[in-house]
């Protein structure tokens, strides 16, 4: 029994060793002390202009939802896109009843102004 899992142990054991020589060394060869300008935000080239305290306004955070939400439902019409012939037509009704609801649900939502930037 344990010849099935000596590939997985001794592969666990080489990576756990590499791992700690890399954190040994550094530990040893490493910078001793941190710089401010290497402990500040940096994104796509330019030094951030965002404060640590810097506040997103709630729409922000509304419209993130929104496409995560649009977004992961579509995903779930793939499996149906793939299989369609296997699934027949209830699975091509029920894909159509699931878009009518998500135009539904999406118009709803642009209607509110959920979707505009304030």
């Amino acid at each position: 029994m344990l010849r099935d899992y000596l590939p997985a142990i001794v592969f666990l054991v080489l990576g756990g060793a590499v791992g700690g020589a890399f954190a040994a060394l550094n530990s040893v060869i490493g910078p001793r002390r941190a710089v401010a300008r290497k402990q500040d935000p940096y994104e796509c080239g330019l030094p951030s202009e965002v404060k640590r305290g810097m506040r997103f306004g709630i729409s922000f955070y509304l419209i993130a939802m929104l496409f995560i939400l649009f977004d992961l439902e579509v995903v779930f019409l793939y499996p149906i896109a793939v299989q369609l012939r296997a699934y027949g037509t209830f699975a091509m009704t029920e894909a159509i009843v699931f878009i009518v609801l998500l135009l539904v649900a999406f118009v709803y939502v642009w209607r509110r102004g959920a979707l505009q930037w304030k």
